[in-house]
């Protein structure tokens, strides 16, 4: 049952981060590979802060604050882009992230990554066991979604919408959209942050690993297979993408080629629900 626990655990955190880029992509329009980097400064500086004895409460919303800061600056910078070039910037952006996790070890500790990194506590209560963790990140969860959904409901949230289907039109009515543009940048990092100290908080390890640009393309992956302009399926995505394989172990396929079946399976589902549902499941908008 732990097991099952874990997997949930793990597929509630990734569905906040979703929510997140959902928030810049789906929503925006803006295909941003730089998620991976707020997502892993927002674990490093979490940790940090509760390594030196902060509270989770008071350590995770600090960590927001820091990514919120990074990404004004980097949004700044990714304003003067569009298209093709505004994501390889965020890729380049998330290439220097990484690199700055693995080589400045007085602070990140390297490759070998930050042990020992306790869990969330409440008025004296640690999130210790599985199963309170797992309450408090679908509490999380549940607030980012409804965050979220009240926020692409709002005028803000229209405005960012025509910005995605045609923004010098949008600019003409007498919306600075760079404004919007940026403001979305920097909420979606910051949830991405929160993401991440969630994440730090229930492993208790964290190193340069799981914070590479691979974690931006899944996180991308999910919101594409969820369906774009559509915050149900970003956290349907990442359920789906981290459950599926997972549920795929108990298959039964014979034990000498199991992981390359279970590889093989998990890519042609992929594959066919593209295929057949290119909007993904739940899309309102496609790339």
């Amino acid at each position: 049952m732990d097991y099952f626990i874990h997997v949930a655990i793990l597929a509630s955190i990734w569905g906040i981060l979703a929510l997140s880029l959902e928030l810049v992509v789906g929503e925006t329009g803006l295909v941003s590979l730089a998620h991976a980097a707020f997502f892993g400064i927002g674990a490093y500086a979490t940790a940090i802060l509760l390594k030196i004895g902060l509270n989770f409460f008071f350590a995770a919303p600090l960590a927001m604050a820091v990514v919120a800061a990074v990404a004004l600056a980097i949004g700044l910078v990714l304003s003067r882009f569009k298209g093709d070039i505004y994501m390889l910037a965020s890729l380049g952006f998330t290439s220097i992230v990484y690199s700055i996790f693995l080589n400045w070890q007085s602070v990140t500790n390297g490759p070998l990554g930050l042990p020992a990194i306790p869990r969330a506590s409440l008025f004296g209560f640690s999130f210790s066991t599985i199963m309170s963790y797992f309450v408090l990140v679908i509490i999380m969860l549940a607030l980012v979604y409804a965050f979220c959904r009240w926020l692409t409901r709002s005028s803000f949230g229209r405005v960012l919408h025509a910005i995605r289907e045609d923004e010098e039109a949008t600019s003409i009515f007498g919306y600075r959209t760079t404004h919007y543009k940026l403001l979305v940048f920097v909420i979606a990092a910051m949830l991405a942050a929160l993401a991440g100290g969630l994440y730090a908080s229930y492993i208790s390890f964290i190193d340069p690993s799981s914070f590479m640009v691979a974690a931006s393309i899944f996180v991308l992956a999910t919101i594409i297979l969820g369906g774009l302009g559509n915050v149900r399926g970003a956290i349907l995505g990442a359920f789906i993408l981290i459950m599926f394989p997972e549920a795929l172990r108990f298959v039964g396929f014979p034990a000498d080629i199991a992981a390359q079946s279970r590889q093989l399976v998990y890519g042609l589902v992929l594959i066919l629900l593209m295929l057949f549902r290119p909007q993904g499941i739940w899309g309102t908008f496609r790339l």
